[in-house]
This record gives structure tokens, C-alpha cells and sequence, in this order.
């Protein structure tokens, strides 16, 4: 906490520094919430705590009331402009009272009302509450600090001096706490980073802990590039059918060129043309991007618009456009430019049209990106379905978590008690610890009495739960027991321990072993099974459980039964024992979906891309091979008349076209390879990609192509050759 402080005294390059504390936020959010005068609670999100030098650290821009002073006073709350006009439509919130978390005795004063945060920023939160927790120890670590920095401040410099803090603060402290001397030297290895406010929401390098959403600025760089390859895929489909019907403009350009134009004039007109067909493509995308973007959106979780007032959006789109069609349509106005007009009028220029190394090669790229995003497209599926199907280590089906039970106070034990006495309840489990994103999460440090001052112990979580915790979500005791209320000893110094804590305790036999925390002994009475609480992006780490009284929230394990009446009965209790309100649960297993929304949505978007890369290919393919059977009508009609059965025709039309996509499939196997084993090396539990999935992806191909040439070629082996020949 007196991190803050300390910046702004002992460094000069320091104008402002403030903290937020974001427990608020990730420890679960919601929270009881109501005007004063009000009888029924509502449940709101967004809550932060913060002090006042954050309103001109981050600009924090107030609609109503004084910046200077809204968090200087206990029980003041500063609220987003959307909230006021949710609960004060007549416009003037300040001065009115709220009460949070059913605590009339404790009502908090607007005392103004911020500018709601853009989409697009880390700082997502609608109630800003004054922190006034006044312990200003260095041996605990809640806070998130923002500095306002000189702007003559070199930085690097500062980050180098930074580690003084350390020194004459964080060190000293422990010592004074009783921390041996491995301990002090893991200390000394810490180093602390400055990082400019803008890269938090996309660039932050490791897990950040505040509570506040962020996003990862790889994804933004990875569909930015698949757009790039899509965009590049059209590209060379105008290529490939510029080049290809070159013979049809073959005689336009020789008789040009014979009655006087110049190449560059020529160059200039096909350039246009390309830029036209460039411009209205842009024209058409735009609106067909406005059109989309809700459902965009809705996939993404996004709230992206269209900028179209600002200056800048018009003007790029009318450069990109310039750029792309003179990009795409370069090599096609010289190729088409340099005829000869005495090859033309001989009439030497069609076969040349009808090959070309180019077009093979561009065909080959395009088919190659295409499978590069099926691979990757099947590889997130297969994650996401070993996640959803993995075995976690406890029991997420059929368990109920009910919100906001802070409001029962001295009724929960009661409430408990009627809810066990359900036919559809199994058990019930009070606290706010549990193995989901968004739960309550407590850092200590324990190790072994046992042993001297050189062991540093094990970092773990430490959860206050109560006895029938282990029960309700089905975690299994591996050593010993489970708590039980015929030890009295369970609610004062016993502690139940995961296999992990175990593991890095170097405890073979951990039954009976004494462990320290912050001067206080626990007896290990269990070690229960690994159980992921955390995304599976991340390891399995130390946890450890003792007896305590946390009622954020309650478990309830319900009968595979009838759901609904299981829910029916629980909310009768619920308003038996809370007539001010409204129950609010959620069930475990969809909060675990939730916790990897992330793979699932970008699992949909590749998806999206990946078939609209297949589309675009397989419209340039499509249009080719039409042009080709066009080319080699006559030879096919010839070809019938003499007796050339229908198979040796399609497969004449046919066989260039999938050599070049088995030669696509074999570049973009390793590609694809590559590309998602880096994606899933950020999955601690990951699958492993199989021989099926690259045999999956080069099937679809092949299908899909066959698909897209057979329907020209089939066409072409049951043509009329007579209709082809008389023209002659």
C-alpha cells in the first residue's frame, strides 16, 4: 500500500502517484446494492476502490461534481454517467446515499459522476469507492500503483533507481516479520517495470491480477494478417484471370499498338481498370463490413463501429483502394501491355494464355493459406473440446452457485440447514472460494516447521472454506481426512493441503506435518487430488484449505434430477430467509465455459475467416478452370468425336488442377504445424496435434476443389461437340 507514497517522495521524476485496489473485481464483483429509501437490492458489477490522485493521473473526467475532492472523504462513491442514468433519471445524483452489500449502518454519498471509459480501455469499472484501509505494511500485495511521471523523466533511469525500494522498504519489513535469509534473497531478485498506459490493455507481459479486463495484442496482430492474406487472395485471383484471358485482348492491344499507342499508354488504361474494379470493391466491402459488424460483434464480445465521421476513415479507405487495385493490377497491365502486335495478328498468343508458371504458383499460395486456417480452425476446436471434457478434479456438474448470501448474515447457517433438507440437495457448502475465474483468491507463503531458516517455503493459495466444502464439489481426499466437526482442533490449526502443495513441501508423508504462516502452525489432516482452479492456460499450483466464515456465496450440489424444481424449491428458501432480494445463481460448470470464452470465440472467428479464404479461393478457381474449359473446347470436342470416353475428359480437365493442390497441402502442412504449436504452448494442458488432423484439413481441400473444378468439367465431358466445331 505505501508503494504509492513512496514513489512520489523519493523520486523526483514523479509528479502524482495513486493506487487502485481491484479485489473488488475479481473477487467475484457483484455485489448488494441499493438507494437509500429502497427496500429491494439489486446486484451490480464494476466496483473498484481508488484514491484521489487517480481523477488527474488517468484524466478521470467528471460530469458532476469536484475532482479534487469526490474521494477524500470515508463513505464516498463516484459513479459512471450510465449508472446515474440508470437509478437518477432526473439527472442530479450527488448527494444521494446508497447501500452496498445490505449495510444500512454504513451508506455511502455520491459524490460525483465520471464519464463511462471507452470500449476499448482496461479501466472498465462503474463505481470508484475511496480506499480506507490504513495499514501501510510492505509485506502485503494488493495494489496496482499509477505514476504520473515529469515528461523531462528518463525512464530506464528511473526503473534502475526503483529498485532502491526494495532495499530500504520491502526488505526491511520481512526482516522485521521474522523472514529467514532465503527469503530475502528471492527478494533480491525482484526488479520493478514501468509501463506506459496505453500498452496495459493489449501489451501487458504477464497476468495481470487487478481485477480489470485485457486484451492480448497478438490476437489483434493475428486477424489482422489473416485479413491481410484473405485481401491478398482476391489479389491474385485478378491476376490469375487477367492474365489468363489475356488472348481475349490479345487483338485489342496489337491493333492499339499498330495505329500508334504508346505501352505506357496502355499500361495507364489496364492500371485503371484495375483501380476502378478496386474502388468498387471498397465501396461494396464497406457496407458489407457495416452490415456484419453486429454479428461480428456478438462473436467477439466486442463493441467495435464504424468510424465513418472520422476525417481519417474515408481518406484510407480511398488510398487503400488506390494501393490494392495498383498493387493487383501492376503485373497484369505489363503482361498485357508487352504483345507484340505482329505475334497477335498471327494469332501466336493463344497458347501462351493457356499456361503460365505464375498462375500455378498463386494457385498453389492461395490453396496453402486456405488449408494453413483449416488446420488451425480444427486444432482450437480439438483444444476447446479437450478442455470442456477434461478431468478437472472436482465435480462442476449440478452444482448451483448462489450470489450475494453476504445479506443473510447470521441467518446462513439456518439457511444452509433447509436447503440440506431438500430432496434435490446432496450438499450444501458456504464461502466464496471456488475453482472458477472471478472467485475469491488469497496469496501466503508456508513451509515446513521443521526446518531451518534456509527453506523459503511454498507460495499457495490459502481459501477459508467449511466443512462440507470437499463434499459439495466432489474433490477427492487422497491421505487422511476431510474436516469434520468432531475435531475441534479443524476450526483453529488443521489444514487440508493439495498434492502440488505436497510435491513442492518435499512432504512424502504429509500427514501430522507442522507448517508456518505468518507465526501461526497448521496440522496437515488431508491432502486432497490436484484440482484445476484456473484457466488450463495455467499449471496447478499449491492450495491450501482451512476452516473459515467467508458468505459471499454459497454451493449447492442438486440431484441430476428435475433442475427446475430443484431451483424452485431453493428460491422459496431464499425468499423465506431474504425478502429484500432477488436471488442471482449461476451454475459451476457454465462459469467454467466462461472461463474460456477467449478459445471459444477465437475458435469461431477463424472459423469465419478460414471459410471465407476457402470461398475466395475456390471463386478463383472456379472462374479459371471455366476459362480453361473455354480455352479447350474445341480440343474437347475433338476429343469426344473420336471416342474419348467422359472419365478421360473430366480427368484431363481435372489432374493439373489437384496436382497443385497435394502440392498446396504439403506446404501448408508444416506451416500449420508450426503456427498452432506456438498457439497451444500458451495451454499448460494442451492436446497433441495428430497425423488426423493434417489428413482432416487436406481432405476438406481436396473436396472442396474437386467440388469447384468437377462442376466446369462435368460440363465440359458432356458438351455437344457439334456446337463447339461448326463455328469453324
Amino acid at each position: 500500500m505505501p508503494f504509492a507514497e513512496t514513489m512520489e517522495a523519493d523520486y523526483p521524476e514523479v509528479k502524482k502517484a495513486g493506487k487502485i485496489y481491484g479485489s473488488a473485481l475479481s473477487s467475484g464483483g457483484k455485489r448488494a446494492f441499493r438507494l437509500t429509501g429502497e427496500t429491494q437490492n439489486n446486484f451490480e458489477e464494476g466496483f473498484l476502490y481508488g484514491d484521489q490522485k487517480l481523477f488527474e493521473i488517468l484524466e478521470i473526467n467528471l460530469e458532476q461534481g469536484n475532482s479534487e475532492e469526490a474521494l477524500t472523504r470515508p463513505g464516498s462513491i463516484v459513479i459512471s454517467e450510465s449508472r446515474s442514468a440508470k437509478y437518477f433519471p432526473n439527472g442530479n445524483a450527488l448527494g444521494e446515499t446508497l447501500v452496498l452489500d445490505d449495510n444500512p449502518s454504513r451508506p455511502y454519498t455520491v459524490t460525483g459522476v465520471m464519464t463511462d471509459f471507452p470500449d476499448n480501455s482496461h479501466l472498465d469499472f462503474d463505481f470508484l469507492l475511496p480506499i480506507e484501509d490504513t495499514n501501510m505494511s510492505w509485506t502485503s500485495q494488493n495494489y496496482f500503483t499509477y505514476v504520473l511521471l515529469d515528461e523531462r523523466s528518463d525512464i530506464d533511469e528511473l526503473q534502475k533507481k526503483m529498485a532502491s525500494i526494495i532495499e530500504n522498504y520491502v526488505i526491511p519489513a520481512q526482516i522485521q516479520r521474522g523472514r529467514d535469509a532465503a527469503f530475502i534473497d528471492v527478494l533480491k531478485t525482484i526488479e520493478y517495470r514501468l509501463q506506459p498506459i496505453g500498452d496495459i490493455h493489449l501489451k501487458s507481459d504477464i497476468e495481470m491480477a487487478d481485477g480489470l479486463e485485457h486484451g492480448d495484442i497478438r490476437f489483434v496482430w493475428l486477424f489482422a494478417a489473416i485479413a491481410g492474406f484473405i485481401l491478398l487472395l482476391a489479389g491474385i485471383n485478378f491476376i490469375n484471370l487477367s492474365t489468363a484471358k489475356s488472348a481475349n485482348r490479345a487483338k485489342e492491344v496489337g491493333l492499339r499498338k499498330t495505329v500508334g499507342a504508346f505501352k505506357s499508354n496502355l499500361v495507364a488504361q489496364f492500371l485503371t481498370e484495375s483501380v476502378l474494379y478496386s474502388l468498387i470493391s471498397f465501396v461494396l466491402g464497406a457496407i458489407l463490413a457495416w452490415g456484419l459488424l453486429p454479428t461480428f460483434n456478438s462473436i467477439a464480445a466486442k463493441t467495435i463501429a464504424m468510424p465513418w465521421t472520422s476525417w481519417w476513415f474515408l481518406p484510407i479507405l480511398l488510398v487503400s483502394g488506390l494501393i490494392i487495385g495498383v498493387i493487383a493490377g501492376l503485373y497484369p497491365a505489363f503482361y498485357l501491355s508487352a504483345f507484340r502486335p505482329v505475334n497477335v495478328l498471327k494469332g501466336s498468343i493463344g497458347k501462351g494464355a493457356k499456361s503460365g508458371r505464375l498462375r500455378s504458383g498463386l494457385v498453389v499460395f492461395q490453396f496453402s493459406t486456405s488449408v494453413v486456417l483449416i488446420i488451425g480452425t480444427l486444432i482450437i476446436y480439438k483444444q476447446m473440446d479437450f478442455i470442456l471434457k477434461k478431468e478437472l478434479g472436482y465435480d462442476k456438474e449440478q452444482v448451483v452457485i448462489l450470489e450475494g448470501t453476504n445479506v443473510l448474515g447470521n441467518k446462513a447457517e439456518s439457511f444452509k440447514n433447509q436447503l440440506v433438507e431438500l430432496p434435490q440437495v446432496q450438499q450444501v457448502s458456504l464461502g466464496d472460494y471456488l475453482p472458477i475465474k472471478g472467485s475469491k483468491r488469497n496469496q501466503t507463503t508456508f513451509k515446513k516447521v521443521s526446518e531451518g531458516s534456509e527453506n523459503p517455503g511454498v507460495l499457495s493459495q490459502t481459501w477459508r472454506v467449511d466443512y462440507d466444502y470437499v463434499k459439495t464439489l466432489g474433490i477427492k481426499v487422497k491421505e487422511g481426512r476431510d474436516f469434520s466437526k468432531q475435531f475441534a482442533s479443524d476450526s483453529i490449526n488443521s489444514i487440508i493441503i493439495n498434492q502440488k502443495m505436497a510435491h513442492d513441501l518435499n512432504l512424502e508423508k504429509p500427514l501430522g506435518k507442522q507448517l508456518d504462516n505468518n507465526n501461526q502452525h497448521w496440522t496437515i489432516v488431508g491432502v486432497v487430488e490436484n484440482f484445476h482452479f484456473a484457466s488450463l492456460k495455467e499449471d496447478i499450483s499449491p492450495v491450501a484449505l482451512t476452516i473459515g466464515n467467508d458468505l459471499g456465496t454459497v454451493a449447492v450440489k442438486i440431484s441430476s434430477g428435475n433442475v427446475n424444481e430443484a431451483l424452485a424449491s431453493i428460491t422459496s428458501i431464499w425468499n423465506r430467509n431474504v425478502s429484500n432480494q432477488a436471488i442471482s445463481y449461476s451454475f459451476l460448470d457454465q462459469r467454467f465455459v466462461q472461463m474460456h470464452e477467449d478459445v471459444q470465440r477465437m475458435g469461431k472467428i477463424f472459423n469465419s475467416f478460414a471459410l471465407f479464404a476457402i470461398l475466395v479461393a475456390c471463386l478463383g478457381l472456379f472462374a479459371l478452370s471455366a476459362f480453361m474449359v473455354e480455352q479447350r473446347k474445341k480440343e474437347i470436342s475433338i476429343r469426344i468425336v473420336l471416342g474419348a470416353p467422359f472419365r478421360s475428359i473430366y480427368k484431363l480437365l481435372t489432374l493439373d488442377f489437384m496436382k497443385l493442390i497435394f502440392v498446396s497441402i504439403a506446404i501448408s502442412v508444416p506451416i500449420g504445424w508450426c503456427l498452432m504449436n506456438r498457439w497451444l504452448e500458451d495451454f499448460a494442458y494442451r492436446i497433441d496435434i495428430g497425423w488426423e488432423v493434417f489428413l482432416g484439413a487436406g481432405g476438406i481441400a481436396l473436396f472442396i476443389a474437386l467440388l469447384t473444378i468437377s462442376y466446369r468439367s462435368i460440363g465440359a465431358a458432356l458438351m455437344q461437340p457439334l456446337k463447339s466445331l461448326r463455328t469453324e
